[in-house]
């Protein structure tokens, strides 16, 4: 009797890529008032970060307000212009494309905005603003098919079918996200950036969403990119996390690797500025407090840009500016430090 043993030692495959962006710049001019309007200067919102995202992740993205992540997300489905870098989806570099090109692509990536009240139209019926990707991209043959699409993503997102014929405003804010979010299922996406998506809503609403989506998302293998500052929410739902800070990424790992071992001085002051429910553990925890204030992306400072507010600065913090460099299986920093 022959025996077949296994290949303990055979090799685990590289997860597959379906987003990169690399050097990404997204930077808006900045104009005098008059009649001229000759330019002033430059908010450098994003400016040169590099990331990937793989098949089936969710990859957080964090940071302070103004730090440049819902740009980030809003270059990466090209509904903003990028000032520079690349971003290829699916093998294509998307920067290279013109509106006519990218048309048929924006079936394969959708977005959830942040504002369930002001992204839904409010003259458009449920159904209408659910069924409206499906007319654009031809996705429905006939009425019929067009009612029996748009009642499976009602109940997809737990809403009764009957309510595709009712207005936004008859929802509650909790309820519109939801149909942000079927919106946004209805073409059969590979890919969905969720700009703050639960920011907007209370707190017991919050993890409702978040859990609807962790649902879909196993359901249906979706990949995302979920924009948020939360970051007990971030921790919940991301596979990955990237910190920015003024339109870089400073780290990026894990979540496990984050919130274990989190190595650059302003991921260390954002996780210990999360405060602990316990209020005994709270009054005897230290805290490290960033002092100053978010410097403007009109005038960045030189060298590492937190290092103005850094308790660990040295004199090259101010000059070099740091490159993200991997400190451990998929844990990169930017930082001097290391």
């Amino acid at each position: 009797m022959s025996v077949i043993e296994s290949d303990a030692t055979a090799p685990v495959p590289a997860p597959e890529k379906l987003v990169s962006v690399e050097n990404l710049s997204v930077h808006f001019p900045v104009h005098a008032a008059g009649l001229l309007r000759r330019q002033v200067g430059v908010v450098k919102a994003v400016d040169g970060i590099t990331f990937d995202i793989y098949k089936g992740e969710t990859l957080g993205m964090v940071g302070e307000s103004g730090c440049g992540k819902s740009t980030t997300g809003l270059a990466t489905l090209r509904l903003i212009p990028a000032s520079g870098g690349s971003i290829v989806f699916e093998g294509q570099d998307i920067t290279q494309l013109d509106r006519t090109e990218l048309r048929p692509m924006r079936q394969r990536m959708q977005m959830v905005y942040q504002d369930p009240y002001s992204s839904l139209n409010p003259r458009m019926k449920v159904r209408d603003i659910i069924g409206e990707p499906l007319t654009v991209h031809k996705l429905a043959g006939s009425q019929a098919e067009y009612r029996q699409r748009t009642d499976e993503l009602l109940q997809l997102v737990g809403l009764h079918t009957y309510m595709g014929d009712r207005y936004p405003h008859e929802f509650s804010g909790g309820q519109r996200q939801r149909i942000g979010i079927a919106r946004a299922l209805a073409v059969n996406p590979a890919f969905i950036i969720c700009d703050e998506p639960v920011s907007a809503l209370d707190v017991s609403i919050q993890a409702q969403i978040i859990n609807l989506m962790e649902e879909l998302q196993e359901e249906f293998g979706l990949t995302s990119l979920f924009v948020a500052h939360d970051l007990a929410v971030v921790q919940h739902i991301s596979s990955r996390i990237a910190v920015m800070y003024l339109g870089k990424i400073v780290e990026i790992a894990s979540r496990r690797q984050l919130y274990r071992n989190p190595s650059h001085p302003y991921t260390q002051a954002l996780l210990e500025a999360v405060p602990v429910a316990n209020p005994a553990l709270e009054a005897e925890r230290a805290h490290k407090l960033i002092e100053g204030e978010v410097p403007s992306p009109m005038n960045p400072p030189s060298g590492c840009s937190f290092h103005p507010r850094c308790p660990m600065a040295r004199p090259e913090c101010a000059q070099v500016t740091p490159q993200l460099k991997e400190i451990e299986g998929g844990h990169s920093v930017a930082c001097h430090l290391f």
